[in-house]
């Protein structure tokens, strides 16, 4: 244990370790050993490999897919090696690539012929040109006339007016068969719901007061034709034929039927069944 000392209040400087520089390798590391048994099978020395020590890469590639194979999805098409235009035709080469590469065929097939009397090049040495031929005119006047008089260039607005189309303010083809095809879809629809609704309806149907007055006077006309004849066989008492019972009977179940019906068709709002 330190003792107390008023030597100790000062603590001591710390002292530094200077530390030597990394020492590296004049060899790389990735140069395969001498002699090494770490190699891959398949070698010409299956035992011992690089010998010589001059090897620079391995004397085995690695194998990084031959067991299993690459990875899952690194057998898929690179979407970026996608056949290109003109890859499996060729395109017209222009000016410059037919200069740099045949330009033998800019050569004209044809010459046309020299202005120089005779053809065939320039002018021969007896030719002696016509001489001392001077103007008069002052270039830099004309040319400063020329300039003045010149009427100013007008600017081309290529901007397309949109306000002066054969079409606008018109309503486009396409929206005419959109407009009939939803037409032709809405009559279609509601003929659906018309039979739907049709097929949905009532039966029945009110009677017309017309109809079913004319349906009361003609049961009623026929009651009193039963009822006539009814009446004339009143006065036979004794029923000894079965021909006098059965017209009887006959007449009188009709004109019960009859009243009964009178008496239906008597009632205000009565309803027919459609399907009978």
């Amino acid at each position: 244990m330190m003792q107390e000392s008023i030597y100790n209040m000062i603590p001591p400087k710390p002292v530094v370790v200077v530390k030597p520089p990394m020492t590296k390798s004049k060899i790389p590391g990735n140069i395969p050993p001498t002699a090494s048994t770490f190699h891959q099978p398949g070698t010409s020395h299956p035992v011992l490999s690089n010998m010589s020590g001059d090897a620079t890469t391995k004397s085995v590639q690695d194998r990084t897919h031959a067991a299993l194979g690459k990875p899952i999805g690194s057998y898929a098409n690179d979407a970026t090696k996608f056949m290109k235009k003109f890859a499996k035709s060729s395109s017209v080469p222009s000016l410059r690539e037919v200069k740099m590469t045949s330009p033998d065929q800019l050569k004209p097939t044809h010459l046309k012929e020299s202005r120089f009397l005779g053809g065939g090049g320039p002018p021969k040495r007896h030719e002696i040109p016509v001489m001392n031929l001077v103007t008069s005119k002052n270039f830099i006047t004309a040319n400063a006339v020329e300039v003045i008089l010149a009427q100013p260039k007008k600017n081309q607005d290529n901007t397309k007016d949109y306000l002066r189309k054969e079409d606008f303010g018109r309503v486009p083809k396409y929206l005419h068969h959109v407009k009939k095809d939803m037409q032709n879809e809405m009559d279609y629809i509601q003929q659906l719901q018309d039979q739907r609704r049709a097929d949905n309806a009532s039966p029945m149907q009110p009677m017309d007061d017309e109809e079913r007055m004319m349906l009361l006077d003609g049961l009623k006309s026929k009651w009193e034709a039963i009822n006539t004849a009814y009446q004339g066989e009143t006065h036979i008492m004794i029923m000894d034929t079965k021909g006098k019972k059965y017209r009887k009977e006959k007449h009188e179940a009709e004109m019960a039927q009859i009243e009964k019906d009178i008496e239906k068709l008597s009632k205000k709002n009565i309803h027919v069944h459609l399907a009978s």
